[in-house]
């Protein structure tokens, strides 16, 4: 039956990096995008948030190519939908939007074609996509995800749900990924590399023991891509330079960026929040919190139903 409801699918936005867990460590926040499923007699998109203006409503949309490209690997037909979309991640911020649809594209396939898939095969097929694990397994999962992408396997490490308030300055700009991924150097000399890794493997470490205060000085410490990006996120390198001054764990970029993530103990954000209105002023600054459940699918009845399918990293 045309316009029947069928389910809806909620993608927590994450962040990525950590400072110098380049490409590996991710967070989930709270902030999602959902999609509302109907059936229909042809595919069709209706963006209903300002943070998805201008994004296509046909085929062409993320969403369905990812589908797409899961039902073909099954040999499978999608039937055609109408999706309703809502988002309050900002595009091209550093909140993995993209990854967010992503993983929305994948669960839309598994739930119409009735799939089935593990989230290990999700997290697989995303990072295939997407490049690098840690923007969809955050998404996929929920908490905190420590993964590696190569040609033959992704393996992700859970990592819980962290500890700490964070607070986003969130600048009035898009930043591609393409265009922040331009100003990395192709190599690293030996010597370099042996010091970025070390710092991202006290990171790592870190955070697994939850030793806060140390997991923000590795972030600041990192040599593998905020360096380069400065240049062109001057927020970036106002909020180290003020850093020392807010009482905080420490700050790094969220992805690609531009938001800024500062990270204050527990019960702290909003007080950081304010200080940092008299620093940036101009631009919004949000408190945002660790999504604990990953991707979730309501059946369409009530909150109560909405379930989790990331079967992540909520201890």
């Amino acid at each position: 039956m045309k316009n029947k409801y069928l389910f809806s699918i909620t993608v927590p936005g994450s962040t990525a990096n950590l400072g110098p867990g380049f490409d590996s460590v991710g967070l989930a926040v709270n902030r999602y995008l959902t999609l509302h499923v109907k059936t229909s007699d042809k595919w069709s998109f209706l963006p209903e948030s300002t943070n998805l203006t201008g994004i296509p409503t046909d085929k062409t949309n993320l969403v369905y190519v990812v589908a797409e490209s899961v039902a073909r690997e099954f040999d499978l037909d999608l039937p055609p939908c109408e999706i309703s979309m809502i988002s309050d991640i900002p595009l091209s911020r550093g909140f993995g939007s993209s990854a967010a649809a992503i993983v929305a594209g994948i669960e839309l396939a598994n739930q119409l074609l009735e799939l089935d898939l593990s989230p290990e095969k999700k997290v697989r097929l995303a990072s295939l996509l997407e490049g690098h694990p840690d923007n969809v397994a955050a998404s996929v999962y929920g908490g905190l995800v420590i993964g590696n992408h190569r040609e033959d396997a992704t393996d992700v490490i859970l990592g819980g749900t962290p500890e700490f308030d964070m607070v986003a300055v969130i600048p009035d700009y898009e930043l591609k990924t393409k265009e922040s991924r331009s100003l990395l150097p192709d190599t690293l000399t030996f010597k370099e590399s042996v010091k970025g890794s070390a710092i991202s493997n006290v990171l790592v470490a870190a955070l697994l023991q939850k030793q806060w205060d140390v997991m923000g000085k590795m972030m600041m410490k990192d040599l593998f891509h905020q360096p380069y990006r400065e240049e062109v996120i001057p927020e970036l390198k106002k909020a180290l330079s003020i850093a020392s001054k807010l009482g905080i764990y420490g700050v790094t970029l969220s992805g690609a960026g531009p938001i800024i993530l500062f990270f204050a103990p527990i019960g702290e954000g909003k007080t950081i929040r304010r200080e940092l209105q008299v620093y940036y002023s101009e631009y919004a600054i949000e408190l945002i919190k660790v999504d604990k459940k990953g991707v979730c699918i309501d059946a369409g009845m009530t909150p109560t139903n909405m379930k989790s399918v990331g079967a992540g990293a909520r201890q």
